[in-house]
């Protein structure tokens, strides 16, 4: 299970390194501090302050969980029970009821979600409201909460029967004292004989540790790789203001020399401006799009969508990470080869949603981990226009003015002002 996950991030990784590089490596302590506000601190996802606590529930959860996980699977190895018991004394006792009271809280937090989606049916979550939700991210997210709830049950089964056969003296199972919410099983495991008990318990064990395992494989197909990619996705993240968009430095050379700026040399460029596909979009978009964890967040903001244009930037997350998705099926068939297969973006993204955008940056800033579909946006619109000159007619006259006349208006530039002269 190991080597299937890490064979499947090396095939991701190795996707991501196919887009253009881009120097994000400066100021690291305030991309450190950068990631501990938004990653590990959930800063901004406690704009909504009721979802920000459930989800904090389950992040903390799945965090501190893992270090009982870690137990059981030594557990496992060495042929031993409770390992880490003998070392640390009375202290284990707090420790597992601690982690038991974690276990409670991710357990209300999925009920808490599966009530959202399923029956409060938010807006932003219902497949009926937004095409790009329909079919499998739905089924995703219902899949990852019912296997979060199973995995909480399976660990206090396994505690509330280890809890009864310490009572009964049975070997192998030293006396650890009471579970504070498994505890309350023990009436009825009670009734159980102790070969039963032991079956439970076993099974218990081996359901949750495979559980584990089955969901971190599992995890890696899904919206919750965000899980592992929102700390390089935040420290990575742009330390400039989101409103200041990147420039394209063969235009900026063209601009310079026109306005008799001093010029460095004709910098080198692709063969192409902007994006069609994405090897032509950075490293960082592209793991933007695998970080993405489809909360429509960006989309429930954006004014184009609210006006009912075809725009939603979760959509354009989305079918960033499919077509990055396709391309890892090709170099995985071609053993790490990329062969062209006639597809780009412009297969999943049209020229509407493109057009949509009014690059006012509210999904930038509404999106919890600062993740940018408009950089994507950007970059595909710029090769729609520059390339295939692909504009509708008065974008055409209004570019055409910008050239002559230095401003979108069809008048001479020494006439700019003459609207205040009365």
């Amino acid at each position: 299970m190991s080597y299937l996950i890490f064979q499947r991030f090396s095939l991701i990784i190795q996707t991501i390194r196919l887009a253009r590089p881009v120097e994000l490596s400066d100021h690291p302590s305030e991309r450190f501090k950068r990631m501990a506000l938004l990653a590990f601190g959930q800063k901004k996802m406690f704009n909504k302050p009721l979802v920000g606590f459930f989800h904090f529930l389950i992040y903390i959860g799945f965090v501190l969980i893992n270090i009982e996980i870690l137990e059981i699977i030594l557990d496992g190895i060495l042929g031993t029970h409770r390992l880490f018991a003998p070392f640390i004394g009375s202290f284990y006792s707090g420790l597992m009821n601690f982690f038991e009271i974690l276990a409670g809280g991710v357990f209300l937090a999925c009920v808490f979600f599966f009530l959202r989606r399923g029956v409060f049916r938010t807006g932003r979550l219902q497949a009926a409201n937004h095409k790009e939700l329909v079919g499998f991210p739905v089924k995703d997210a219902y899949q990852i909460l019912l296997i979060e709830v199973v995995l909480m049950l399976a660990l206090w089964t396994m505690n509330g029967a280890d809890s009864v056969l310490q009572t009964r003296g049975v070997e192998h199972y030293q006396s650890v004292g009471s579970f504070i919410i498994s505890g309350h099983l023990t009436g009825f495991l009670s009734t159980l004989s102790t070969s039963a008990l032991v079956l439970l318990e076993r099974g218990a064990w081996w359901f949750h540790i495979l559980g584990i395992l089955s969901f971190a494989q599992y995890v890696t197909y899904s919206k919750h790789l965000h899980i592992f990619f929102a700390f390089p996705s935040a420290y990575f993240s742009s330390l400039e203001s989101s409103a200041k968009m990147s420039a394209m430095p063969a235009v900026m050379h063209e601009v310079k020399l026109m306005l008799g700026q001093p010029v460095e040399e004709q910098p080198v460029t692709n063969a192409k401006f902007g994006a069609k596909d994405v090897m032509d979009l950075t490293w960082k978009n592209a793991l933007d799009a695998y970080s993405c964890t489809e909360c429509g967040r960006c989309t429930e903001q954006c004014p184009a969508n609210q006006t009912g244009r075809a725009l939603s930037p979760r959509k354009i997350m989305m079918d960033t990470r499919d077509r990055l998705e396709e391309v890892g099926g090709i170099l995985k068939a071609n053993r790490g080869a990329f062969v062209d297969d006639g597809k780009s973006l412009f297969d999943r993204i049209s020229a509407e949603e493109l057009r949509a955008c009014t690059s006012c940056q509210a999904c930038v800033e509404a999106c919890p981990m600062e993740l940018s579909p408009l950089n994507i946006i950007l970059e595909m619109r710029r090769f729609q226009i520059m390339e295939l000159s692909d504009a509708p007619g008065a974008w055409n006259a209004m570019f055409a003015n910008v050239e002559t006349n230095q401003s979108p208006w069809k008048f001479n530039p020494a006439d700019r002002l003459n609207w205040a002269k009365e």
